[in-house]
């Protein structure tokens, strides 16, 4: 299993392959995903990705597990 590399920030279009597209604005996107990539918090299997430009963001109340990843331009909110 692939881990996202974030060491040098993170650009999804590396991963367009096995992420579906879920939800896309300007400044957020929310992705599925489908081949089985690893979290570069914990090294485990993901669900749905949440990457946001966004210096504030709100959350509701996650039903599973979540990692949080921050790049120098962008925050991953991984959920299990």
């Amino acid at each position: 299993m692939d881990e996202l590399d974030v060491s040098d920030g993170f650009d999804v279009h590396d991963y367009r392959h096995g992420l579906k597209l879920l939800k896309e604005d300007r400044e957020t996107m929310a992705l599925e995903n489908r081949a089985e990539f690893a979290c570069p918090a914990c090294g485990k299997a993901f669900e749905k990705l949440f990457v946001s430009r966004r210096r504030e963001n709100t959350f509701g109340n996650p039903d599973s597990p979540i990692c949080l990843v921050r790049t120098d331009e962008r925050l991953l909110l991984l959920t299990h």
